[in-house]
């Protein structure tokens, strides 16, 4: 691409603009709609009138193609490209290396500060004209710093004296797909995959490069393609050819494509008698594959491996430990430059110590064991995306193993995305939880971007919840998840309240007094779920199977998948011990954060029976008795469900009218639940408490025998 001014002629001055009504949610918060502020849109014409973008590759045709696709929708301008590097431009968008003015107009930014993802965006004077740079010294960079600018435009954002400068925290920022080839998504409440492998690769749907679109805007520069129960099918040529065309459109928007591994592909595809890692015609297997696979595809990412966990294959089928699986896999891939990210979620029924233990114990003794291009990929907490966890304890512990975070953007534990649950300060707490690992300000975030260890490796990832539904994750509200977990993934420091916002003005409206009442809400929503479902620290009391709904009566099957594993309600009390006289969960955790939780007086009530056992008649803080504090707890989640619903009927006529249904009707859902999590859970646990409801608690509306006997078929996501 030759460098190009594009001039822009503002023309919708003329006439009122009136909002488009009927808004399906597929445009996420790239809808781009229509400035109708009209000092805003002088200002816009102003000092973006006129853009040059300068380069040739891929990525550079992809910054300009959104740079005046997003202009355009929200200023209404028409566009007149002008094809000479001169002119009376106004805003100039490149590399630093390619574009030598940009050079000489920001000589403080000295090579090797910005790296091929970050960017600086700055207003300068040239004689009477105010510029707008937006430089990088890569193409991603370049991308990445148009999007930005396009967010501060759609927010409405001050366009004078700019001077940011931004630069990704974590290196690999990447979204997990758990979806099948056959077109299922496993833990998935918004459709079908997006991936149809049947028309692959011949047939390319335009929502793969709108995802792709979607993710660069964010920062996401990875997609692991297929389910962490992986089929050893993808690893063959008829859908390496499909991931191949995929990856294809992922690149121009600087994403690449990474794969699952089925640890016993050798055997099931391969005609290998044995998957063992430390066979030489395994490894010769999986050297012979990685080469194809990049035969396939130049700049393929790597690998994601779930092994023995959950029936899974592995290495510790033929007697090896993972690093022998991970670092085995790490050989194949490492001249190509590919990384492999091992999951940690292992847990054993046969193993006699607390399910949330395991995964510490057996992963500690090999740090230091792993390859340079292997992370182990923990989840945010030590059991499984509950609505509330406390940190999991092997952040901070490896120090010689980067440690990639994995949270859950889909709402597996959470209403299966029928509530609207904001994730934001879930992220948060977690980031911001101190691990104590080398004293005070050990948070996680510096566990995750490689500070508190000095890790070069870094990386982030996020369960998807996207899928083949219009607006991409079934209720509206999920697309800020999927949102926050990029913003946030780029700059884990972020604040739930900055993501909101943004998001708000980006996707619904920019009225100050409606944008306040959908933050409030969102900002309060997780709380409110963690209280209507597990509150005081309760956890895994969800339904068999689907985990949809309560079921804290739950008790047949393998220990670590029942219900009164985790809850250990008795007549005497409820709640997991974990102290010192306990399980020691507690003694995983850094000193002195080990004995703040080893304490009920000290440890915070929101976790407290997470790690405690505690008596019905307890005092809690409040001068509640622990059955009085959870009950109220319950109701008070109910409560602002429904106080929700009563604020979103006040919002018809201010946003989009079939945004405004979706959500409306979504809510009515989310407080019928809410109610039936409040019922179920206190009458099960009435049956052990022998406590009456406190006063302000609203009685159930049926008896135990009524929830138990509930039963539900098709549940989306199995």
């Amino acid at each position: 691409m030759k460098a190009r001014i594009v001039t822009f002629l503002l023309i919708i001055l003329l006439s009122p603009v009136i909002p488009a009504k009927g808004d399906d949610g597929y445009r996420l918060w790239l809808r781009y709609g229509r400035i109708t502020d009209r000092a805003y849109l002088r200002e816009c014409s102003k000092r973006l009138g006129s853009v040059m973008v300068n380069g040739g590759s891929p990525v550079l045709e992809a910054a300009y193609d959104e740079l005046v696709t997003g202009l355009e929708g929200m200023t209404g301008m028409e566009i007149d490209m002008v094809h000479t590097p001169g002119g009376n431009w106004t805003v100039a968008a490149g590399t630093l290396q390619s574009t030598p003015l940009l050079a000489s107009l920001l000589p403080d930014i000295s090579p090797g500060s910005l790296g091929e993802e970050g960017y600086v965006i700055r207003t300068v004077k040239s004689g009477r004209r105010s510029l707008t740079l937006i430089a990088s010294e890569g193409d991603r960079g370049v991308l990445y710093g148009v999007f930005h600018l396009l967010r501060l435009v759609s927010m409405q954002d001050p366009l004078h004296d700019l001077s940011i400068l931004e630069k990704p925290a974590v290196t690999l920022r990447l979204l997990n797909h758990w979806d099948n080839l056959d077109g299922s998504v496993e833990r998935g409440y918004s459709g079908c995959s997006l991936w149809n492998w049947h028309l692959l690769p011949h047939y390319i749907s335009p929502r793969y490069r709108d995802y792709a679109r979607a993710n660069a805007s964010i920062g996401i520069n990875g997609t692991v393609l297929t389910n962490v129960n992986a089929n050893a099918l993808v690893l063959t040529p008829r859908y390496l050819a499909g991931v191949a065309a995929i990856a294809d459109v992922m690149r121009p928007y600087g994403i690449k494509v990474y794969l699952t591994a089925r640890f016993s592909a050798p055997s099931e595809i391969g005609g290998l008698a044995t998957s063992d890692p430390l066979d030489a015609e395994v490894i010769n297997w999986w050297r012979d594959k990685v080469t194809e696979i990049y035969t396939f595809i130049p700049d393929f990412g790597g690998f994601l491996v779930k092994a023995n966990s959950e029936g899974q294959p592995g290495p510790q089928d033929y007697g090896r430990t993972h690093a022998d699986g991970a670092n085995m896999l790490a050989d194949a891939l490492a001249p190509y430059g590919g990384v492999v990210m091992w999951r940690a979620f292992v847990y054993d029924n046969n193993v006699p110590v607390d399910r949330a233990m395991q995964a510490y114990n057996e992963f500690l003794p090999s740090d230091g064991s792993f390859r340079d291009n292997v992370m182990l990929q923990v989840k945010n907490g030590p059991v499984d995306f509950q609505p509330r966890e406390p940190f999991h304890p092997l952040f901070g512990a490896m120090k010689d193993t980067p440690m990639m975070m994995e949270f859950q953007i889909t709402k597996e534990y959470l209403g299966c995305a029928t509530h609207l649950v904001f994730l934001a300060p879930l992220f948060e707490e977690v980031l911001r939880s101190d691990t104590y690992a080398r004293g005070p300000g050990s948070e996680v975030f510096r566990v995750i971007d490689g500070s508190l260890y000095g890790n070069r490796l870094t990386g982030i990832a996020g369960v998807a919840n996207t899928g083949s539904d219009r607006n991409w994750t079934g209720h509206l509200f999920g697309q800020a998840n999927w949102y926050a977990f990029g913003r946030m993934a780029w700059q884990p420091e972020l604040s739930s309240g900055q993501v909101a916002t943004e998001w708000i003005r980006m996707t619904l409206t920019h009225d100050k007094e409606t944008e306040m009442g959908i933050k409030k809400m969102m900002l309060s929503s997780r709380e409110a779920a963690v209280n209507y479902m597990t509150p005081l620290g309760l956890h895994h009391i969800m339904a068999e199977g689907h985990h949809w709904g309560p079921g804290p009566w739950v008790d047949q099957g393998r220990p670590d998948w029942t219900s009164v594993y985790y809850h250990r309600a008795d007549t005497a009390g409820i709640g997991f011990d974990r102290t010192r006289e306990g399980s020691t969960g507690v003694s995983q955790y850094f000193h002195p954060l080990d004995g703040i939780l080893n304490d009920p007086h000290t440890c915070p009530e929101n976790l407290l029976l997470w790690f405690h056992h505690l008596p019905w008649d307890y005092i809690m803080r409040s001068g509640n008795t622990l059955w009085d504090e959870l009950c109220l707890k319950y109701q008070e989640g109910a409560d602002s469900v429904e106080e929700y619903a009563s604020f979103w009927e006040t919002l018809q006529g201010e946003i989009d009218d079939e945004q405004y249904e979706h959500v409306r009707q979504m809510l009515v859902i989310q407080h019928n639940e809410a109610i039936w999590w409040k019922d179920a859970c206190l009458l099960y646990f009435q049956t052990y408490s022998h406590r009456p409801f406190p006063e302000g608690v609203h009685p159930p509306e049926h008896d135990l025998d009524y929830y138990r006997g509930l039963k539900f078929y098709y549940v989306p996501g199995i």
